[in-house]
């Protein structure tokens, strides 16, 4: 097994992971994995009648500001942009489906959910996105 596919199947492992943990909060699985031009949705889940595009990410330990701080201005971009096209194959849009962008943070053991991590309004430069008292 080459060194990707191994990084494949644990990433895959921490997105079940993931999925149970919102399963458990109340959220309704939809798919996972999904490949759409310019970009990879980790997982898509309802929130009662809204969208939720999730991320999830691993990192061993807290260096470098630990998995949430991976989620930098491009890859907020890009889940946005997948995001939009995964919508419009269901005819919908940002416009006319309510949607959010959550982050599953998984650093060592431990696991935070951050519900509506960033929005489709960007801000260049900046790390991840926290709405303040959260």
């Amino acid at each position: 097994m080459d060194k990707y596919s191994n990084q494949r199947n644990k990433g895959s492992g921490y997105e079940i992971l993931a999925r149970r943990y919102l399963e458990q909060a109340g959220l309704l699985f939809h798919s996972a994995n999904v490949v759409l031009r310019g970009g990879e949705i980790d997982i898509v889940m309802r929130d009662g009648g809204i969208w939720v595009f999730v991320e999830v990410r691993f990192r061993n330990d807290a260096a470098f500001g630990g998995a949430a701080a991976s989620i930098i201005y491009t890859k907020q971009r890009r889940l946005c942009h997948a995001a939009a096209v995964w919508l419009a194959g269901h005819g919908a849009s940002f416009d006319t489906s309510p949607c959010r962008f959550d982050v599953i943070a998984i650093t060592g053991n431990q696991i935070e959910w951050f519900p509506n991590a960033f929005n489709t309004k960007f801000t260049p430069g900046r790390k991840f996105y926290r709405k303040p008292n959260q």
